[in-house]
């Protein structure tokens, strides 16, 4: 699942992950006129794809503009950092009312308890499991709070489906190996921003400097990325993202193939028949070194 981050949730991106059946959350800061274009234009290809919310009101009355317009989203993905806020519960509420037919996301927590609350309580399908693991997040060293993703993700899971619901794995993957992990922990869906950016198919200028290309990525609580919406950092809170320059990958069909074909193998390896299967076949050891790195300069 892509990311809904301004440089990774695009329509382009979506365009192409979709040929794999793979699921794009779009950026909350799309127009209600491209979400409405882009639906009309291209209902074949909307099955895999969700757009995002804030809480504030000026979400609802753009959420009541598309469902005006006859778009019924698969996915609504209620975009917020903290997903502790009473608010989220009762704005969980007002969207399933609003959209009884689409699969309603929200989050992010790190806890079992939240997570039974929130598809309990709040009616969410699916919950979005991780504070701090990102690759552009600076929540951690800005506000302390966070907990390992791994172990997030194996103590949400198991809540979740005790009570018939499912959860995300938000950030922290660096390599297949990791979502292959993530998928053992029990996690249903894996969603990654930083895996995703830096394509050809990413938005944003290429940048060159000694003779290398980069993409921009950052986080969408950077001050960058507040300067770029609201035209300022917020005056009482702390930037926590970073902007980081990523290296041109070349075209996304590529990442996207050196994935599968990890998570495939992983499944080779530990007897999983497939994706499902993966939490019952695998065991976890903790490990001081995984990587034979001797030969590595």
């Amino acid at each position: 699942m892509v990311a809904n981050m301004d440089t990774t949730g695009t329509f382009e991106v979506h365009n192409e992950v979709n040929k794999y059946g793979m699921l794009t959350m779009l950026h909350k800061h799309y127009p209600v006129k491209n979400i409405v274009d882009y639906y009309q234009n291209n209902k074949e290809n909307t099955s895999n794809l969700g757009i995002s919310t804030g809480i504030a009101d000026r979400d609802i009355v753009k959420l009541r503009e598309i469902q005006a317009s006859g778009i019924t989203p698969t996915f609504i993905n209620i975009d917020v950092a903290n997903g502790y806020m009473v608010a989220l519960t009762d704005y969980t509420k007002q969207i399933r009312a609003m959209f009884p037919q689409s699969i309603l996301i929200a989050g992010n927590v790190v806890t079992g308890d939240r997570t039974k609350q929130l598809i309990t309580e709040g009616l969410v399908d699916i919950v979005k499991v991780g504070i701090g693991p990102g690759a552009a997040c600076l929540t951690r060293q800005k506000a302390g709070v966070g907990i390992p993703q791994l172990s997030a993700v194996d103590d949400c899971a198991i809540a979740a489906h005790e009570v018939g619901g499912y959860i995300i794995a938000d950030g922290g993957i660096t390599c297949p190996g990791d979502m292959a992990k993530a998928f053992c922990a029990g996690a249903d869906f894996v969603m990654c921003g930083s895996v995703f950016a830096g394509h050809y198919e990413n938005p944003g200028e290429m940048i060159e400097e000694n003779g290398r290309k980069y993409k921009m990525f950052y986080g969408m609580s950077s001050g960058h990325a507040m300067k770029k919406y609201a035209g300022k950092k917020a005056e009482y809170r702390s930037s926590e993202g970073r902007v980081i320059k990523v290296p041109l990958k070349g075209h996304i069909k590529e990442t996207i193939e050196d994935y599968l074909g990890g998570v495939r193998s992983c499944c080779t390896y530990i007897n999983a028949a497939s994706v499902i299967d993966m939490p019952e076949c695998g065991d976890f050891v903790l490990v001081q070194n995984q990587l034979n790195t001797s030969l590595v300069r």
